[in-house]
């Protein structure tokens, strides 16, 4: 009985010493299952306001800008004409912008859009899933994600069109 109680002991010890060890190292790593700079863009799965189910595999071999908004947000509404502006430069040059609105209904959604004279594609996130699996906080926030997949920046807050240019033709450059 002395042997069984030992080995029993060990066994909790490791379990110990490896979640202990998985902790520290989640936490002095940062690791809280936010995507990075570098790191592989999520996946979604959006209805768009075209009523077409979209995913981020469409989008597999162009530069893609998805800038996470909500029309109740004053710094989304004042960026809306730069990300139209720069829609308009770059969507013959393999460039998508998309936008996917932070939960709101889509008739609210449809006459801001409407209103601003959007054209690029935008999607709706009722569930919020995909403002989860990218951790978005604050709105706007904006991903910048190279054509293999890989995000190449991360924006948060206000984007004006000078540095929207920048980061596109950056991102058309990687």
């Amino acid at each position: 009985m002395g042997k069984s109680r030992k080995k029993v002991q060990i066994i909790i010890l490791l379990l110990i010493v490896i979640l202990g060890g998985y902790a520290i190292t989640t936490q002095v790593s940062g690791s809280n299952g936010k995507p990075t700079e570098g790191s592989k863009a999520p996946n979604f799965d959006l209805l768009g306001l075209d009523g077409k189910v979209h995913t981020l595999d469409e989008y597999k071999g162009k530069a893609l800008v998805v800038n996470f908004w909500g029309t109740w947000c004053e710094p989304c509404v004042k960026e809306m004409p730069a990300l139209q502006a720069q829609y308009d430069k770059w969507k013959d040059k393999d460039v998508v912008i998309v936008g996917i609105n932070a939960g709101e209904d889509k008739m609210a959604v449809e006459n801001f859009v409407k209103q601003v004279h959007v054209s690029f594609p935008v999607m709706l996130d009722p569930e919020k899933d995909a403002i989860q699996s990218y951790g978005i906080s604050p709105l706007p926030t904006t991903f910048f994600v190279s054509p293999n997949g890989k995000i190449n920046k991360i924006h948060l807050g206000q984007l004006d069109l000078q540095t929207l240019d920048q980061q596109i033709e950056e991102l058309v450059n990687s």
